[in-house]
């Protein structure tokens, strides 16, 4: 969500800026410009030299005192072209769209938003988020990296003095986001279809939540709206169901997944839902999306197979509280596209590995075995 106001006048890197000081508007960004910095590498003075800006306006980007988000379009963009000259990283350019989105709402909720309960001024109510999005949010609130965040070089100089070393919220402001999404996700459950984006994405950041009431919560919210799955047809009561059943998987509950794997992915409907919904999550599909409803789209040019069998792949995990899930999307995947194995021999190699080590412990379902063998029969058979 790239700010998009612009200023013809004085074209700096600095003006087109509010003036009040909301930290929360720009926390997220501005850590991911300090990360962009260290791996230059470059001190924030060093920087400033090369922007043509003072050093207490880096301190102020990273701080979030002075938002990135609040520049105008063209500096911003101007900005990053810099950036990219000098060096740095591609990848970390690029998550710094993820980072805006991430701070567009974080900042709306912890402003409290409109008071009337408007869902259409949500941030959450007209985007789907994508996993980078999503992650970047969970940054400020637990203090873990994104995965898509690239993994610092061996030589990254340590920083001087007492520094961040995440852009994690403060407890208090935590608890302010968290009661935010309490709330919008209610709200909008009452509102029926017209909120479900908003309950389906609040739901899922409340599960981040490790207030000794969020597993009740969570799991009173999935009772208010049974799920009725059907296998011929997609509704928005898939993606809420997917949703919370990955959800509750971080306190242990993996009955609710087995479920969502048996009933709702029974069919073709379902099982193309969750391939489409995985290669949005995983940024594979670019297409912005301001509703669910794409999950059902059965057009084969969505995603490449290749490409989404090597992002799921890397998903099989036994750590994962979703590996079952994960497991069936990739048995999934080889049976909606029986090519994809030929046209990648290493992937197959690689995959082969993952499969014989989950096969070889006791972290899946007896179903999610069942699958895994089922791969490691195609995989044999694609084996020179």
């Amino acid at each position: 969500m790239t700010p998009t106001r612009s200023n013809p006048g004085k074209r700096t890197l600095t003006n087109g800026q509010r003036s009040r000081d909301r930290v929360s508007e720009g926390l997220v960004t501005g850590y991911a410009f300090k990360v962009i910095r260290e791996r230059l590498p470059c001190t924030q003075r060093g920087i400033a030299e090369r922007l043509g800006v003072d050093a207490t306006t880096v301190q102020g980007w990273e701080s979030g005192r002075r938002p990135l988000t609040a520049m105008a379009a063209g500096q911003l963009l101007a900005l990053r072209r810099r950036l990219l000259n000098y060096g740095a990283d591609p990848r970390l350019l690029v998550l710094l769209d993820a980072a805006m989105e991430a701070d567009s709402v974080i900042a709306y909720a912890l402003d409290e938003g409109p008071q009337d309960g408007d869902l259409s001024c949500h941030p959450l109510a007209g985007w789907v988020f994508t996993r980078a999005s999503t992650h970047m949010i969970a940054w400020a609130l637990t203090g873990i990296a994104p995965a898509a965040l690239p993994p610092a070089p061996a030589v990254t100089p340590r920083r001087r003095g007492p520094s961040p070393v995440t852009p994690m919220l403060a407890e208090p402001e935590r608890r302010r986001f968290y009661d935010h999404m309490r709330r919008y996700a209610e709200i909008a459950d009452r509102s029926g279809e017209r909120g479900a984006l908003l309950r389906r994405q609040a739901l899922y950041l409340c599960s981040y939540d490790t207030a000794p009431d969020t597993h009740a919560w969570l799991a009173d919210m999935r009772a208010r709206r049974p799920v009725r799955l059907t296998h011929s047809s997609w509704s928005p009561e898939w993606a809420d169901a997917r949703s919370l059943a990955t959800s509750l998987t971080r306190y242990g509950e993996l009955d609710v997944l087995h479920g969502f794997i048996e009933r709702g992915m029974g069919g073709d409907a379902g099982e193309i839902a969750n391939l489409n919904y995985w290669a949005y999550w995983l940024g594979l599909d670019r297409t912005p999306r301001p509703d669910d409803s794409f999950m059902g789209d059965r057009s084969p040019r969505l995603w490449d197979a290749g490409a989404l069998l090597r992002s799921i792949a890397d998903r099989l995990d036994p750590d994962l509280g979703c590996v079952d899930l994960n497991v069936h999307s990739v048995w999934s995947l080889i049976v909606c596209r029986p090519g994809v194995l030929a046209a990648d021999p290493e992937l197959a190699q690689e995959l082969r590995g993952r499969v014989a080590l989950l096969l070889d412990g006791g972290s899946v379902s007896q179903q999610a075995r069942r699958e895994l063998d089922a791969v490691y029969y195609v995989l044999r058979l694609n084996s020179p």
